[in-house]
């Protein structure tokens, strides 16, 4: 959540931050820059509108992931599923750089489509078992895509949270649909726990955008934070046991009074968002970052021990956005990727050999956002 941030975020204005020496933004014969050495045999698996939020099924070998693509007839996000056939791109693919365009190694084909078409969708990901997926969708109470949050006058970038998103469940098709969860508000960014015992999700069902936890398949629902501001994209640790998720936190009386506005308009401002870490009952929080800006999209390392997440505190006005790994204490923050433009949405297979994330590199020069997949090289 949201793909929207990627549509926008060339024009974000957030506060004006030191800037340390990058790499030269020099592509090697692939989508790798030089100073990325955990990286491998990249890939590009779409090419074409902005394409997020990819996430693997529990063997390594699939990934679920929202698309807007226009050449697939999309007017807004739409969830789909690439299975092992389209994850086996050959070398030479239209994905790496050397070959050009008229490689026709590989072909970016429209995937199986799993929502209904309708209204606009957002945070999929794979049921135990994979056999199924979750995801969130207006199509309830909307046909058509809802428009994005207006232009304001003071220019602030706003997230839409928007009151028809609900939870739906459905096979790798968009067959067996049922809602799965659904209040009179926001019900999104639901995933599973690697035991399959769990799925958490944020929801404004008690007046604030708070992380719940759902029982697996009980469907018994709890909840886990209550401190006032956004808590959302939560994930589990390979272990079960604890939660990582973005977070804000105004503290001011004007930060609350804005934040409090906007959240009654259906918004929230995700310019100033920080993570955290909690066991599964909310016990045990804690707040692993202090870096200022935009911290988001956080996901487990497989040893339990380190997290990868997407951020713009070392940008100059809020932009580019790379993904930097940060050990679960706070301690040892290194930098991951060096893109001049955006990263974000990273998360390892579950035998920990790949890395999915969605990119702006090598679009062309316009705003679509692909999905970059590479093997991943642990390196202290």
């Amino acid at each position: 959540m949201l793909i929207g941030f990627i549509i926008n975020i060339l024009t974000f204005s957030g506060p004006v931050l030191s800037q340390p020496p990058q790499p030269t933004a020099r592509l090697v014969d692939s989508l790798i820059y030089p100073a990325e050495q955990n990286f491998r045999n990249a890939r590009m698996l779409t090419r074409g509108g902005d394409n997020a939020e990819a996430y693997w099924n529990n063997a390594s070998n699939s990934l679920v992931f929202q698309s807007n693509n226009p050449a697939w007839g999309l007017e807004c996000d739409q969830i789909f599923v690439l299975d092992s056939s389209r994850l086996n791109i050959p070398a030479g693919g239209l994905g790496h750089l050397g070959q050009g365009p008229s490689s026709n190694a590989w072909t970016y084909e429209k995937p199986v489509m799993v929502s209904t078409g309708r209204g606009r969708t957002t945070c999929a990901y794979f049921v135990p078992g994979d056999e199924r997926v979750v995801w969130a969708s207006t199509h309830g109470q909307q046909d058509t895509c809802p428009p994005p949050p207006a232009p304001r006058p003071d220019r602030k970038y706003l997230w839409s949270i928007d009151a028809a998103y609900d939870i739906y469940l459905s096979d790798l098709k968009g067959g067996h649909l049922e809602t799965l969860v659904a209040s009179p508000g926001y019900d999104a960014e639901a995933t599973f726990s690697p035991d399959g015992r769990w799925m958490v999700f944020t929801s404004t069902r008690d007046g604030d955008l708070d992380l719940y936890l759902m029982s697996w398949p009980e469907r018994q629902i709890t909840r886990v934070t209550s401190a006032l501001g956004y808590d959302g994209g939560a994930f589990f640790s390979p272990d079960s046991k604890q939660l990582i998720f973005r977070a804000s936190r105004p503290q001011t009386p004007p930060e609350v009074e804005e934040y409090q506005q906007l959240l009654s308009e259906g918004l929230v401002a995700p310019t100033r968002m920080e993570l955290f870490v909690c066991n599964l009952d909310g016990s045990g929080l804690r707040q692993i970052t202090q870096l200022g800006g935009a911290n988001w999209a956080p996901y487990f390392h497989p040893d339990g021990q380190r997290v990868i997440f997407s951020t713009n505190h070392h940008s100059k006005r809020g932009f580019p956005f790379n993904l930097f790994m940060v050990n679960l204490d706070g301690s040892g923050l290194k930098q991951i990727t060096y893109d001049p433009t955006f990263d974000s949405f990273p998360m390892f297979s579950p035998d920990g050999r790949r890395l999915i994330f969605a990119s702006n590199r090598r679009n062309g020069g316009n705003r679509d956002t692909n999905l970059i997949l590479v093997d991943w090289v642990d390196r202290p």
